[in-house]
């Protein structure tokens, strides 16, 4: 009888012990927890001509930050090659990822599901804010993404996973108070899933259960090993959290202890935008931040993004450039029209250059018209917030506190009665 996953998708290994490290090493990285690269390993050496399992160890060196060791296995998967048609295509989009070419993956992942609807490590891709629909730079990605996992849903079952990322999909669609419940239900299943506490995070954040969200996430986090792929992230929200209740040093600490370069193990997407970010953040509530974090920030952006194209992390990094007064490389980026919404990080960058003068016309005239697509880069909508306070923080610089106030209560309303923005309250 043939070997099947545990999605039940047929594998063309006849080793057991290979297709049972290849399934946790699904699990691994599904629930966002440190080990599915040695899982994998694992796998590939119980089975070498397997090559569904080296396609799984290049998906987990890839978001472990390997890209040398992520194309080494994609390609050793491609010369294998697969008899099966559903492990061919899956290495294929795989391929398509790992060569640059998003939309190409984005297609043929979809294409794929259509088909395979449990092929779950592949129908990942397309899930979560930082998925292929994400990162697509269309307007109506929130729309797009919940009709994605809308289709997958009924596949499922009583599958955690699914039902995490349906329950971030409603969540981004405005259904907050839907997807906690959805999540809760998830969670209950997995309790280490931290892709459902990250979004469980997310859901409490838009109804407003900070004191609830602060208590579940910091208790979490205890447990949960500082090399697993959300740690940074997961400080973040942390660090979020306790600037909106007032408490710099709390939040110093989540932000040294898991977010800022040097300490994070994160990607580096992770770490140059959610540094960046909490920085910003900081200093609009009324808290200095030390001139040298932003220059070490800059430097570590300059390292990892040194050229635009990933356009969210583009606006982050434009940030960190301007804080630390590196208008060089800022430069580059005020002028690019390169990334999935490129034509959107120039003013942004620009942006940032005037709100580090304190040009304050000059810094409105550039975010204003960014603001009504500004889905398009990517991210949260907490992550977005990012720029609906520098909004809210530059008409208050203007003199226009009451068309600030209006800013936030109609666009993003659950800040609207405690703005974290010095003299807005």
């Amino acid at each position: 009888m043939a070997l099947k996953d545990h999605y039940e998708n047929p594998v063309t290994t006849t080793s057991t012990a290979a297709r049972d490290a290849y399934d946790r090493g699904v699990r691994l990285f599904l629930s966002g927890q440190y080990g599915p690269i040695a899982e994998f390993d694992a796998c590939v050496a119980a089975d070498p001509g397997f090559a569904l399992g080296h396609a799984g160890l290049a998906r987990a060196r890839m978001m472990g930050g390997d890209m040398a060791g992520a194309k080494e296995s994609i390609a050793m998967a491609e010369a294998l090659g697969s008899s099966s048609r559903r492990e061919a295509q899956h290495i294929a989009a795989m391929a398509a990822l790992l060569a640059g070419k998003a939309v190409e993956a984005r297609r043929l992942v979809r294409a794929h599901v259509q088909e395979f609807p449990r092929d779950a490590l592949l129908a990942q891709l397309c899930t979560n804010i930082f998925g292929l629909i994400g990162f697509s730079g269309k307007v109506g990605r929130e729309a797009d993404l919940f009709a994605y996992t809308s289709t997958l849903f009924p596949h499922y079952g009583d599958d955690w996973w699914m039902m995490s990322m349906h329950a971030l999909s409603l969540c981004e669609v405005g259904e907050a108070d839907e997807s906690l419940t959805l999540m809760e239900q998830a969670l209950a299943i997995n309790p280490e899933n931290a892709h459902g506490v990250h979004f469980k995070a997310h859901a409490q954040y838009e109804i407003g259960e900070t004191a609830a969200g602060r208590a579940y996430l910091d208790t979490w986090l205890a447990d949960y090993d500082n090399r697993g792929l959300l740690h940074c992230h997961l400080s973040w929200h942390s660090a979020l959290w306790a600037l909106h209740d007032g408490e710099a040093e709390t939040m110093w600490r989540a932000v040294d202890s898991g977010v800022a370069p040097g300490s994070a193990h994160g990607l580096p997407l992770n770490v140059v935008t959610d540094a960046a970010a909490i920085y910003h953040r900081a200093e609009l509530a009324g808290i200095e931040v030390d001139p040298a974090r932003w220059k070490t920030l800059s430097d570590y952006a300059a390292s990892f993004f040194p050229n635009p194209g990933q356009s969210f992390a583009d606006m982050h990094v434009a940030l960190a450039h301007a804080m630390a007064g590196e208008g060089e490389r800022l430069s580059v980026l005020a002028e690019t029209d390169q990334g999935f919404a490129g034509d959107l990080i120039a003013p942004v960058a620009r942006t940032w250059r005037a709100v580090a003068r304190g040009d304050w016309a000059g810094a409105l005239a550039e975010l204003t018209p960014v603001l009504a697509c500004a889905q398009r880069i990517g991210g949260s909508r907490a992550q977005r917030d990012l720029l609906e306070l520098t909004y809210a923080n530059i008409l208050l610089k203007l003199g226009r506190a009451d068309e600030a106030r209006r800013s936030l209560a109609t666009r993003r309303p659950i800040l609207a009665d405690a703005p974290p923005v010095e003299g807005l309250t």
